[in-house]
């Protein structure tokens, strides 16, 4: 029983994390986007990947999670395996947001030096 409710807490948190977080970094990465390219049908396009790629590996990632989780067995489990689990998918999200930038940064350098 303990493990539904765990499962069902880390669903509800983490599916909204990370559609939440992927909007507004679609809503924000469409002006960055376009100060770094100057293209507007190209920066929708690539946004629009960003997107799709980003949904794509965070909720790969929730549901993997899924299968690997430990049997809970007191509400203080459920707390403590929740929370870490839901503590990694914010990491991921972090790197995965800093790694986009900065790889749009490199991009645009390399497209201004030539």
């Amino acid at each position: 029983m303990f493990n539904i409710v765990s499962y069902l807490l880390f669903l509800a948190v983490s599916s909204y994390i990370t559609i939440d977080v992927g909007r507004r970094c679609y809503i924000a990465g469409k002006y960055y986007l376009e100060y770094l390219i100057h293209d507007s049908q190209l920066c929708l396009t690539i946004n629009r990947i960003l997107l799709g790629c980003y949904y794509l590996i965070n909720l790969g990632y929730i549901a993997i999670n899924l299968t690997h989780w430990d049997k809970v067995n007191t509400v203080e489990e459920i707390v403590t395996v929740t929370s870490v689990r839901i503590g990694y998918i914010t990491l991921i999200l972090c790197l995965l947001h800093f790694m986009n930038i900065s790889a749009l940064y490199l991009l645009r350098k390399n497209l201004t030096i030539r």
